[in-house]
């Protein structure tokens, strides 16, 4: 079962922690020790797994709870989100963090698992997960949207998401079904847009909900009510680099290469550090479809890939 000041500043070259990153190694040490003190004060007692979880092994939670436990009595607790949001806090401000994380976590537990949607015609969200965050046991027959990330009818309640990996067993929809549903609510959403500028050039930064980048999915409707643009005659580049974080900007010339550096800067920056990490990437997105706009082949080096280029020339001609 998965659970889904000056003294903070890094020095120099010091590297992250391999597991948690952005913590540098002491750092990570400190988070560990505290979260095994702090599930330890809940009833979860374990061990700390290396590569990022712990591995914990439940107790009651308390007479008459209907509670939720794994066949195994273990839960793996992941730390990585935590992580991302300690980073910028000072540290002094660290145990009650954690110690507020995992009483929500025991809280969770307690309840049990969500109910099932009422109504999933109304009650359904679309949303982006990334792939190896899940396992793979269970992941393998979920649409991916973009390589590496899958499209998932979810449902939020009592502050947590419920994600739907068999919507056939869970709900009684099938995929095209819950899909279905899930978009309508989706394009139903509204967002937050804001502007990053460099010399001139803009990327609209949608934010507002841990659904967010999801609008990706219904990117169509983000353009039309939210950034007030119809069938843009060369597309738009998009990134979802974490989830309540869409980068969006409309192509027109060859302001676009500059662009894309920013939004390279901008989504790098934001999945290595804030939580719930999707993509990494920027997507040329077309008529013809979703493309990346530069290369990820290690042997042959960064670069901008051919599609882009081929746009490129493009708009070069039209010039």
């Amino acid at each position: 079962m998965i659970i889904h000041d000056d003294s903070t500043e890094r020095a120099s070259g010091n590297l992250s922690d391999p597991a948690l990153p952005p913590l540098s190694p002491a750092e990570a040490a400190h988070l560990v020790r505290l979260s095994l003190e702090a599930a330890a004060a809940v009833g979860l007692h374990g061990g700390y797994d290396g590569r990022g979880a712990l591995i914990l092994q439940l107790e009651p939670l308390g007479a008459g709870q209907p509670g939720t436990a794994p066949p195994d009595g273990q839960l793996e607790a992941g730390l990585t989100n935590l992580a991302r949001i300690v980073a910028n806090e000072r540290p002094d401000y660290w145990p009650r963090l954690v110690g507020e994380h995992f009483d929500r976590l025991a809280g969770l537990l307690r309840r049990g698992p969500a109910p099932r949607p009422t109504d999933p015609r109304t009650e359904l969200v679309q949303r982006l997960a990334a792939k190896d965050s899940l396992d793979p046991r269970l992941a393998d027959g979920a649409p991916e949207f973009v390589p590496g990330l899958l499209s998932l009818p979810a449902m939020s309640s009592t502050g947590a998401i419920t994600m739907y990996l068999a919507p056939e067993l869970d709900l009684g929809l099938s995929w095209a079904e819950a899909e279905s549903y899930g978009l309508r609510n989706l394009r139903a959403m509204t967002d937050r847009v804001s502007y990053a500028e460099h010399e001139g050039t803009h990327v609209a930064m949608i934010s507002g909900s841990s659904f967010a980048a999801s609008r990706a999915l219904v990117l169509d409707t983000v353009l039309r009510e939210s950034l007030h643009v119809e069938n843009p005659p060369y597309g738009v580049l998009a990134a979802m680099p974490v989830r309540d974080l869409l980068l969006v900007h409309v192509i027109s010339d060859l302001s676009v290469l500059p662009a894309l550096g920013m939004m390279l800067n901008l989504a790098g920056r934001s999945h290595a550090t804030d939580p719930g990490p999707l993509s990494p990437w920027v997507y040329l997105v077309a008529a013809d479809g979703w493309h990346l706009a530069t290369r990820i082949d290690e042997d042959a080096g960064p670069g901008l890939s051919p599609r882009f280029v081929a746009l490129l020339n493009e708009l070069d001609q039209a010039s």
